[in-house]
């Protein structure tokens, strides 16, 4: 009799994919999963298109598209003054979540330690778990969800192989300041750790803010990873087309996990990603400011409900506390009476974590939507 045992025996469905099934059940507007319900640019659509009709329809480079990899060098030249290798250090991927799988598998071995920042996203625990790595969770200081530094340096041992960054923070919008990222380095540089930086959210960054990547700070050059998404920045999170930065030497290492895992990505989204990011650089540039109006869309539309905020700083998540309203539901059971009452739809922070705060009384609600979707979304929520 065949018998198998679970590698992640604690793993169920995912909280999206509840999430998303409830709202579909219900006929519930779903603000829960971080994808925007507007179309991509008409021209990168025309550009698909023309890819596909060009005959780009056969499995490209491993690595990527050249072209594609070309243009991210150039955005982070532009944007950081950072000269990157596109052969050697740029890796395009199906995605984000399987280029921080791979960096993960790369390089943690049996018994090494992992730092998580809680709460943070689902995907890192389980690849380390995978990998036969120890996580190690930190819990973010609560209301402003900023690193305590005294407590790293406290979980810092001769195990420690890796520190995750995300910044900007899904699911909080918190994103780090210069000086967290001199925090860190005071406190890795003269040991083997390596960073691991997932920055999927880079160009959503609200109120003038700066977005600090790994790949800036010279000291972490030779031992950071930088994911990103371009799924997040151009609309189209359904093409699943993401990249890894690192240095050649760590590359290398990430290339041999990632050509078995996965192979290569999509051929004609990659031409057309590169054709769009050549002919329209202004997309990245006015990004912020289209993200942030419509985060202050949202959070006027709720400006006179019984819900409290901090405005996000960054990625399209708003956080709310909803004490004021049902302070006797815990975040899930909250999320559940939205839906069931009020047919709206939001994701619950405490499964962020490995073990949430018991008073932790937030939601989290994406505002990648459609002004009108915000505005229906705010009529449900003042009425709570």
């Amino acid at each position: 009799m065949l018998q198998l045992q679970s590698k992640l025996p604690s793993q169920g469905v995912t909280i999206f994919s509840v999430m998303t099934e409830l709202a579909q059940r219900l006929n519930a507007l779903n603000l829960s999963q971080g994808f925007p319900d507007f179309p991509a640019p008409p021209a990168l659509i025309e550009a698909l298109c023309h890819a596909t009709q060009s005959g780009y329809n056969q499995y490209p480079a491993g690595d990527g598209v050249l072209a594609l990899r070309e243009q991210l060098a150039k955005q982070f030249l532009q944007r950081d003054q950072l000269q990157l290798d596109p052969v050697t250090e740029i890796t395009i991927t199906p995605g984000a979540t399987i280029a921080i799988f791979c960096a993960i598998q790369a390089c943690i071995h049996a018994g090494d330690e992992v730092i998580i920042f809680d709460p943070s996203y689902d995907s890192y625990a389980p690849a380390v778990q995978l990998a036969g790595g120890k996580s190690v969770h930190i819990h973010l200081e609560a209301p402003t969800f900023q690193v305590n530094w005294q407590k790293v340096k406290d979980c810092i041992n001769a195990k420690t192989r890796m520190i995750i960054v995300n910044t900007p923070h899904n699911p909080t919008g918190a994103i780090w300041s210069e000086q967290d990222w001199h925090q860190l380095i005071e406190l890795i540089q003269d040991k083997n750790i390596v960073v691991l930086s997932d920055e999927v959210y880079e160009h959503l960054v609200f109120d003038g803010r700066k977005h600090y990547s790994a790949l800036q700070f010279p000291e972490l050059r030779e031992r950071s990873y930088v994911i990103g998404s371009f799924g997040k920045s151009y609309h189209v999170t359904g093409w699943k087309t993401g990249y890894c930065v690192a240095s050649a030497n760590l590359m290398r290492l990430f290339r041999q996990i990632y050509q078995f895992a996965n192979f290569c990505g999509t051929t004609p989204c990659q031409i057309a990603l590169a054709d769009y990011m050549q002919q329209h650089p202004e997309h990245i540039q006015e990004l912020p400011d289209f993200y942030q109006a419509k985060r202050d869309l949202f959070n006027a539309q709720i400006e006179n409900s019984r819900f409290k905020l901090i405005p996000s700083q960054g990625t399209y998540f708003q956080s709310l506390d909803y004490s004021a309203i049902r302070p006797d539901l815990n975040d899930i059971e909250m999320c559940q009476f939205l839906a069931e009452q009020h047919k709206i739809v939001a994701i619950p922070i405490s499964v962020f974590y490995k073990n949430a705060p018991d008073d932790l009384r937030l939601i989290r609600f994406c505002f990648a939507k459609t002004d009108q979707t915000l505005q229906h979304a705010g009529e449900i929520l003042v009425r709570c």
